[in-house]
């Protein structure tokens, strides 16, 4: 089996580091041009430089706009009008009690996890229609079946991530267009090993001592026992973006270490 997306463009949005960078690394890996996204310039470009390096020959191009207002989704819109592959990755992420949650979290949250996919989605799904071949694919989590007490702010908007998903791909059906979303578990992103850093450097641990340590504490019921890798995550999404995938749409894929105790 062999992954090939040459002469397909794709956008992954908030991609100048952690699973982002690795699904952007493994679709120009495949052939496909992209497309980073950051809200700075400077990680924008750093992105760039290090993908140019890391794959050989790869075609790569880098929008910075905020995609947490209609502006700057608009602005990313603009200067990429039409793509292959969207993966809307952009997201954000921490701990914060319910009751110390105000409305204006409540609000960037979901303008940020899910306003933005749907209005990527919206301006980008016709086109893949028209051409009668697309994928799109939204990074949701675990947290949207197994809500954390404390992130219900972050699992509502990943509950809704899928739910979006799973329409969208209803919205495109017989079209060649395949929607999904794809439910990470806990990973060695950027923003987790940051998350961490304080508790390995309390206890004496390495990062990667600290992940294992909130996984078995925090998500007992993950089977791996351990963080994912970036790599991990990505190279589920590539093959979803891929031709191979055709027959996978409105899914809920799951790359969780089994931390969600159902069989379906």
């Amino acid at each position: 089996m062999r992954i090939d997306l040459s002469g397909k463009r794709a956008v992954v949005t908030g991609s100048t580091g952690g699973i982002g960078y690795a699904i952007a690394k493994g679709l120009a890996g495949a052939g496909a041009s992209v497309v980073v996204n950051g809200r700075k310039q400077d990680r924008v470009d750093a992105a760039i430089s290090k993908l140019k390096k890391e794959v050989e020959g790869a075609g790569i191009e880098g929008v910075a706009a905020d995609l947490g207002s209609a502006e700057g989704c608009k602005a990313l819109i603009d200067a990429v009008p039409e793509t292959d592959i969207l993966v809307n990755n952009v997201g954000l992420f921490g701990p914060k009690d319910f009751f110390d949650t105000p409305d204006d979290l409540w609000e960037q949250y979901f303008a940020v996890n899910v306003m933005s996919g749907v209005r990527l989605s919206r301006a980008y799904l016709k086109g893949m229609e028209k051409r009668g071949w697309g994928r799109v694919l939204f990074l949701s989590s675990e947290s949207a079946f197994n809500v954390p007490a404390a992130m219900i702010h972050y699992g509502v908007t990943k509950t809704a991530d899928s739910s979006l998903a799973r329409g969208l791909a209803k919205r495109m059906a017989g079209t060649g267009v395949t929607v999904n979303s794809i439910l990470p578990g806990p990973t060695f992103s950027e923003g987790v090993s940051e998350m961490l850093r304080e508790q390995a450097e309390e206890k004496g641990q390495t990062i990667e001592e600290a992940g294992i340590e909130f996984v078995k504490s925090e998500r007992p019921s993950s089977i791996i026992q351990r963080p994912a890798s970036v790599e991990e995550v990505a190279n589920l999404a590539v093959y979803v973006a891929s031709p191979l995938s055709s027959a996978t749409t409105g899914a809920a894929l799951r790359v969780d270490g089994g931390v969600v105790d159902t069989i379906a």
